[in-house]
């Protein structure tokens, strides 16, 4: 997994969801049993952490994490 991953995926169990790794490497988010967001094991686009980000945050979740 990414380090850029790693660090997003401590900060949303910290904040109270749920990450799950499949076994191809994807990162899967939930909230309440709802799944918000899926983060690419390997993104090879530039938008689509991104993308996976903006739909975190309209689950709740605050990014980047603030002081």
């Amino acid at each position: 997994m990414h380090k850029d991953l790693k660090k997003i995926a401590k900060a949303l169990e910290a904040q109270g969801f749920e990450v799950e790794i499949t076994k191809r490497g994807h990162m899967l988010v939930f909230r309440d049993g709802h799944q918000v967001a899926v983060f690419s094991g390997t993104p090879s686009d530039w938008r689509s952490m991104k993308n996976s980000l903006s739909d975190a945050r309209r689950a709740g979740f605050d990014w980047p994490p603030r002081r």
